[in-house]
């Protein structure tokens, strides 16, 4: 194996690849078991990443790991759950999932008898922290001089690698989440006739194939367009990015690093229209009336849970109940907090739901 393939097995087996499966993506678990969640769409993100790095010539062991690493830090109940615990640990640094997932890949993981976290390579994990604030990078550096916070302060460009994984996560959370809107009855295909990136696709499956048209043919025309519209922005990206590479005339990494821009990129219309299906969904789908019931719900059990926690330390897991208990001791309320923290975000769904109806005798979700 080369370094890159040994940073996505350890990846695949680790407890927070695991514990995925079990984390929502839009739909929170018991609400069905064909949705999506963060385990299936990071294997969706991974297939076309490296459907994508091939024909640009990128190192697809790197892409793979990668996007299989990228949601490991996710918290219960998506980024429902990730804002309830950023609020809940305002005056200790807050919480950032991206952040989260470089400490479940340093720090969380314990499966070696000579280092803590999984020790991936530095590429691997300056794409994995695709997002950080100036603040948590400049802490980061401090422990890390030279490290993977190091290009948000020079404000450089990462990998191609790692844009390429930032891109196909838009691009497959776009259309799973389509699919699953749909599948859920939340949005219809009317609606979608008025996005641009899907409708046109559509209306083409249609023209090829009129007989999809019947009632009980709806999956096969559904998931056709969806087929048709990721193809369109596969091929997309790779001749876009083909074109500012050459135009870029890079040729290193450090090249890349020093671009100014992103090289691995939609068009300037495939962007639009991939920006407006984004904007559909977010006001059609994560906003609907019965997901934020769900979430507003989902966000009182990690704030319920943490506050208990936060005051009951010994109730947590031995090891995390440790950290908090000797950071108590030492009279540092940030380090409990972010035991806390690290406790609470790495939980499922589920256990994060049973948990908080044994604490609390409440069952806020079914």
């Amino acid at each position: 194996r080369n370094d890159h393939q040994r940073d996505r097995d350890r990846i695949v087996h680790s407890s927070a690849f695991r514990r995925l499966v079990y984390k929502t993506q839009v739909f929170v678990n018991h609400e069905g078991d064909l949705f999506r969640t963060r385990l299936t769409h990071s294997l969706e993100v991974a297939q076309m990443g490296r459907s994508i790095a091939r024909p640009l010539g990128l190192n697809e062991d790197l892409v793979e790991a990668i996007c299989l690493a990228h949601d490991l830090g996710h918290t219960p109940f998506g980024h429902a759950g990730q804002d309830a615990l950023n609020e809940c640990m305002h005056d200790w640094g807050g919480f950032e999932h991206n952040l989260q997932s470089l400490r479940v890949v340093d720090r969380l993981e314990e499966r070696y008898p000579d280092f803590d976290g999984l020790n991936l390579t530095f590429e691997t994990r300056e794409g994995v922290l695709k997002h950080c604030s100036a603040t948590n990078a400049h802490l980061l550096e401090q422990q890390e001089p030279g490290g993977v916070a190091q290009r948000f302060l020079l404000k450089q460009q990462p990998s191609l690698e790692a844009q390429l994984a930032n891109l196909a996560d838009a691009i497959a959370y776009n259309a799973h989440d389509v699919d699953d809107g749909v599948r859920s009855g939340l949005i219809t295909l009317e609606q979608l006739q008025s996005i641009p990136l899907f409708a046109g696709h559509y209306q083409q499956v249609l023209h090829d194939h009129p007989h999809l048209q019947a009632a009980d043919q709806s999956r096969r025309l559904l998931y056709e367009s969806i087929r048709r519209m990721l193809s369109a922005q596969v091929y997309d990206v790779i001749a876009t990015t083909q074109a500012n590479i050459a135009a870029a005339g890079v040729a290193s990494v450090q090249d890349v690093r020093q671009s100014g821009q992103r090289l691995v990129a939609f068009s300037p219309s495939m962007h639009y229209n991939s920006q407006a299906l984004k904007t559909f969904l977010l006001h059609h789908l994560y906003r609907h009336p019965q997901v934020m019931q769900t979430m507003t719900a989902a966000q009182q059990v990690v704030r319920e849970l943490f506050a208990h926690y936060l005051e009951h330390p010994q109730t947590m897991k031995p090891r995390f109940a440790q950290r908090a208990q000797q950071a108590a001791a030492a009279q540092d309320t940030a380090a409990r907090a972010r035991a806390v923290a690290d406790f609470v975000a790495g939980m499922t769904d589920r256990y994060a739901a049973s948990e908080h109806q044994r604490l609390t005798g409440q069952r806020l979700l079914a």
